[in-house]
C-alpha cells in the first residue's frame, strides 16, 4: 500500500516599516508595520486560511478520518492570528480537534537559527512548541525546519532535541538517481528518520497548477492520480510538500485549485492501494532503505535548492552575522519587548528580501517582497538593527541611565558603522552594473558575427531559463 503524506507550510513575518530611516535610530524603537501586518493577514485570510481551512475540515469529516494533513505554523503566525485573525485561529483549533491534523515542530520566528546558533535554535523549538500545545494541545514528534533547510549536522541537532522525524527537500543533487519516495535516515544519527519532499509532484500543484503555457494545463484530478499510478509500486510513499498559501493566494480560486483539492481525496481513496497519513504515522509504517548524506545545507527554495536565497552575498551575510553578534548580550537582558523584537527580527524574510539573484530566480525574489531593491531591504534592515543594538547596550545598564555623553557615544559609533556599510554597497552596485553592462554588450558582438545563429542560441538558451522559473519555489506573503 503506497502512503500519501501532505505538509502544509503556514507562515507570515512581522514585516518592518519599510522606510525607517537614519535619522528614526535612536528615536524610534518600535520597529514593525502594524498597518501593513494586519491588511496583509486579513487579505490572506479571506482569500487562503478560511476557505482552505473549511475545505480541509469538510474533507476530513466526509472520509471518516482517512484523509490527514499536517501542518508547521510559524510562531509570528501563530502571534498574527492572536492579533489579527482569531477566526483563523478557531478554525485550526477545530481541525486539531478532529484527531486527523498533525502539527510539526519549527524555528519561533522561522528563522535561521540553526545555522548559527545551537542555543538559539532549542530556544526557539522550546517556544514554538509551548504555542503548539497550548492552543492544538499536541507535543510535536516531527520537525520541519525553516523553508526545509536540513543537513547531517541540522538533523543531528533535531534528534538531540527528541524528535523522530524530520521533513526535507529531495533535492536532485543529493539524491542522484535515487528516490525521494522512500523514508531515509540522519547520516550521523540513524533514530532521526528523514521524509523528502516529492517536489514535482508537489510543484504541479503549488506552482504549475495555473499556468497555461505548461505542456500539461489543465491539471485534472484524473491526470494526476494517473501521475501517481506511474510510480513503481515498490516505492512507498508520496511527499507532498507546500506552501499553503497555494490555496486562494499563489493560486486564485477562480484557477480551479479548490475543486481539484476537493477532488483528490475521492479518486485516491477509491483505490485500495493507497492511504493518507501524518508524517509521525509514515515514518512510524516504514523502515528506512538508507541514509540520506547532506554534508552542506540544503532547501527548498530556487533552483539551486541552497542557502543562497538567504545568504547567498555580501549584503545578507553582514546583517545575518551582525544579528546574530548579538545572542550573549540578549541572553543577559530580561526586557520582554526586546526579546520579542530580537525573535522578530531573526525571521528569514528579511533576509529573503536582500537577495541578489537577478536571473533565473529572479521574478520570484520579487513575489511579494516590500522593497524595490535588495539594496534598499538592506539599508533598512541595518537601520533598525542600529537601533536595536542601542536599545539592548542601554538595557544592559539597568543600574543607571546612560549619560547624554554615553548616548551620544553610542549613535556616533553607528553611525561610523553605518558609513562603512553604505560604502560597501556602493561598491556593490557599482560592481553590478559593471556586470549589466557587460552582458548587455555581448549579443551584440555576437550579432555583429554570426547574427543567424545568434537568434538560434538565444531561442536555445531562453529554454532552460522558463524551466527553472515555472520550478522555483514562491515566497509566501
Amino acid at each position: 500500500m503506497r502512503t500519501i503524506c501532505f505538509y502544509f507550510q503556514v507562515h507570515q513575518p512581522f514585516r518592518i516599516k519599510k522606510n525607517y530611516r537614519f535619522f528614526n535610530i535612536g528615536n524610534d524603537h518600535y520597529y514593525f508595520d502594524e498597518f501593513e501586518n494586519r491588511k496583509i493577514m486579513r487579505k490572506v485570510a479571506e482569500k487562503c486560511y478560511l476557505p482552505t481551512n473549511n475545505l480541509m475540515l469538510e474533507l476530513i469529516n466526509k472520509y471518516q478520518g482517512k484523509f490527514k494533513i499536517s501542518y508547521s505554523l510559524s510562531g509570528t503566525f501563530i502571534d498574527q492570528m492572536e492579533l489579527y485573525a482569531p477566526d483563523v485561529l478557531d478554525s485550526f483549533k477545530a481541525l486539531a480537534a478532529t484527531g486527523c491534523v498533525e502539527f510539526l515542530s519549527e524555528t519561533y520566528s522561522h528563522s535561521l537559527a540553526s545555522l548559527k546558533s545551537k542555543e538559539e535554535f532549542f530556544a526557539q523549538i522550546d517556544a514554538h512548541d509551548e504555542k503548539i500545545f497550548k492552543y492544538f494541545g499536541q507535543k510535536p514528534t516531527a520537525f520541519r525546519n525553516t523553508e526545509l533547510i536540513y543537513s547531517d549536522h541540522i538533523g543531528e541537532m533535531v534528534a538531540e532535541k527528541g524528535f523522530k522525524v524530520m521533513l526535507t527537500e529531495g533535492a536532485k543533487h543529493i539524491l542522484g538517481w535515487k528516490s525521494p519516495n522512500f523514508v531515509y535516515f540522519n547520516a550521523r544519527n540513524p533514530k532521526l528518520k528523514v521524509l523528502l519532499k516529492n517536489f514535482k509532484l508537489s510543484d504541479d500543484i503549488a506552482f504549475r497548477f495555473s499556468n497555461k503555457n505548461w505542456a500539461e494545463w489543465p491539471l485534472t484530478v484524473e491526470k494526476y492520480k494517473g501521475w501517481l499510478d506511474a510510480i513503481p509500486h515498490n516505492e512507498e510513499i508520496v511527499n507532498l510538500f507546500m506552501d499553503y498559501e497555494t490555496f486562494g493566494e499563489h493560486q486564485w480560486a477562480d484557477t480551479g485549485v479548490f475543486e481539484f483539492m476537493r477532488a483528490l481525496p475521492e479518486y485516491v481513496l477509491r483505490d485500495p492501494n493507497y492511504r493518507f497519513a501524518t508524517p509521525t504515522e509514515t515514518a512510524e509504517m516504514y523502515s528506512p532503505i538508507a541514509p540520506v548524506h547532506v554534508t552542506h545545507p540544503i532547501s527548498w527554495a530556487d533552483e539551486e535548492r541552497d542557502l543562497t536565497a538567504w545568504l547567498g552575498n555580501e549584503l545578507q551575510d553582514e546583517a545575518f552575522d551582525k544579528l546574530y553578534e548579538l545572542k550573549s548580550v540578549i541572553d543577559r537582558i530580561k526586557d520582554p519587548k526586546l526579546q520579542l523584537d530580537w525573535k522578530y527580527l531573526q525571521t528569514s524574510d528579511h533576509f529573503y528580501y536582500m537577495c541578489t539573484k537577478f536571473f533565473n530566480d529572479g521574478d520570484v525574489h520579487m513575489y511579494f517582497n516590500p522593497y524595490s531593491s535588495p539594496y534598499e531591504a538592506f539599508i533598512n534592515y541595518m537601520n533598525v538593527l542600529s537601533d536595536f543594538i542601542i536599545q539592548i547596550q542601554r538595557a544592559e545598564k539597568t543600574a543607571h541611565e546612560l549619560s547624554a555623553d554615553e548616548l551620544h557615544d553610542l549613535l556616533e559609533q553607528h553611525k561610523e558603522e553605518m558609513k562603512a556599510l553604505q560604502a560597501k554597497l556602493a561598491a556593490l552596485q557599482q560592481n553590478k552594473e559593471k556586470v549589466e553592462a557587460g552582458n548587455m554588450a555581448k549579443p551584440k558582438v555576437a550579432a555583429k558575427k554570426a547574427a543567424p545563429v545568434a537568434k538560434v542560441e538565444a531561442k536555445t538558451a531562453a529554454k532552460p531559463a522558463a524551466k527553472a522559473k515555472t520550478g522555483a519555489k514562491k515566497k509566501t506573503e
